[in-house]
Formats: structure tokens, C-alpha cells, sequence
């Protein structure tokens, strides 16, 4: 799986150029275009996936990874924006539902067009704070953190090498979603659909409901068996519940 040629944030695991919708997907903390390789498997054929690859990771190895939310949102818009083809709609997990919300609100300052749907996924809503930030940990207790909430590889952690190359990326990256919230702004005008895991405690259902403050249009909230990597745990019944989804959305197009 690569990026296009000319567009290093843009990779498409399966192009079709005449997609009836596209799902741009943001990943979670540590994350990268790959955690959706296999996604447009059990999606509609009719909708062309896109994962972000942010700078840092995978791809993108050798690029400073972002720490600030507002330069991070700013460069992407820069880069999506121009190649964003109507209609889209928006998933994120966890960080990536905090840069995807950020990402439709640039994209409505900008006066273009937004997307049609937005899924957040394992996050709270934006105007509630982290309760317990763990980017600025000692690094016992940071690690400590990250194998709390599952979804880092054993091997990272039974590799001193590889740990060392990857906790840059992780600081970083909790340091966007921890160390910031959305400024107040109106609503968006898309619907939210916030999905979680039943036993988050990172996303609790309070706070998965508080998304409905962010949106003038119709709000859902859908749960999963699991705990806050349920995208992984949940996978076959997530992505049935997307498929369903974004079926009825292409139904309205």
C-alpha cells in the first residue's frame, strides 16, 4: 500500500477513481495508513477509502511528527483539501476523531465543502478535557499507560531499539490529542455518528454522547464489545455497522 505519487498524506489501499463516496479515515495515536489496509475489503465496493499518513511514521519515517494540533490541521487542509472529491465522509479513532473533527471545521472556515458524515470513534467529545494526561509521563509511567489501553504490539515493547525509534511518534501524538481541545466554534452542519467500545474507560458513553452538542444536524451513538481498541477487538461488527452506514448515505447522494 503507497501513497499517490505526488501527495505523501494521501494513501488509497483500492483507487476507484469513480467512487460514489470516499471515507477519509484518521488513525489513532502511533498509528498510520496502514491500521485501514484492509478495510475497502468489507466496504461497499462503491466507496474508494482514504487513510491519512501523517508525518512521521510508515511512509513517512523520516518527517518530525506534529505536537501542536493547529499547524498539524493547517498542513493537512493544505494537502487534502485540493485533492478532496465530493461527497466524503470522515472516521476517526481515538486522535484521529480530534483531527478529523478539526479537519471538517478548517475545511468549513475555509468555505469549502465539508463532509457528509462524520464517524468519531474511541474519543471524547472535543469540549471535554483529558482527565489524566500521560504525554508528559516519566517514561516508566508512559509505558505503563500505553500497554494499560492495549493496541501497541508486544514487540514494541520487548525491543529497547525499536521502542526508542517509535516513543518520539507516541509523545508526539498524545501530545496532540492530550495537550489541546477544539477551540469553541458553531456546530457542524454533518451528522455525527460517535461509535464506542463498552468498556472504554478513555470514551465513556457521557462522553461519546457529548458529541451531540457538536453537530446542528442528527446525532447517533453506536457500541462495541471491547475496551477502547475495539476498531480491533470489534472489527467484523464495526465495519459491518460502517458498511450499513455509508450505504444509506450513498442512498441520499
Amino acid at each position: 500500500m503507497a501513497p499517490g505519487p505526488a501527495n505523501p498524506w494521501i494513501v488509497r489501499p483500492r483507487p476507484n477513481p469513480g467512487a460514489a463516496l470516499r471515507l477519509v479515515c484518521f488513525p489513532y495515536a502511533g498509528g498510520g495508513a496502514n491500521v485501514f489496509r484492509t478495510w475497502p475489503k468489507a466496504l461497499p465496493a462503491e466507496i474508494e477509502l482514504w487513510a491519512i499518513e501523517l508525518p512521521g511514521r510508515e511512509t513517512r519515517l523520516k518527517e518530525t511528527p506534529l505536537r501542536e494540533l493547529s499547524p498539524l490541521i493547517t498542513a493537512l487542509t493544505d494537502a487534502v483539501a485540493p485533492q478532496l472529491q465530493a461527497p466524503f465522509a470522515i472516521y476517526g479513532h481515538s486522535l484521529g476523531a480530534l483531527i478529523g473533527f478539526c479537519f471538517a471545521r478548517e475545511l468549513r472556515r475555509r468555505s469549502q465543502r465539508g463532509p457528509v458524515h462524520l464517524f468519531v470513534s474511541g474519543r471524547r467529545a472535543p469540549q471535554i478535557a483529558e482527565p489524566s494526561p500521560a504525554y508528559n509521563l516519566p517514561e516508566p509511567q508512559f509505558l505503563a499507560r500505553l500497554r494499560s489501553l492495549g493496541g501497541v504490539p508486544d514487540a514494541l515493547f520487548q525491543d529497547p531499539q525499536l521502542l526508542a525509534f517509535y516513543l518520539p511518534v507516541l509523545r508526539a501524538d498524545f501530545a496532540l490529542g492530550e495537550a489541546e481541545m477544539a477551540p469553541p466554534d458553531e456546530p457542524l452542519d454533518c451528522p455525527i455518528t460517535a461509535l464506542g467500545g463498552e468498556r472504554d474507560e478513555k470514551a465513556t458513553l457521557d462522553e461519546l454522547d457529548a458529541w451531540s452538542t457538536q453537530t446542528r444536524a442528527a446525532f447517533e451513538r453506536e457500541t462495541f464489545p471491547g475496551g477502547h481498541f475495539f476498531l480491533q477487538s470489534a472489527r467484523d461488527a464495526l465495519l459491518g455497522s460502517l458498511s450499513r452506514r455509508l450505504s444509506r448515505i450513498m442512498a441520499t447522494l
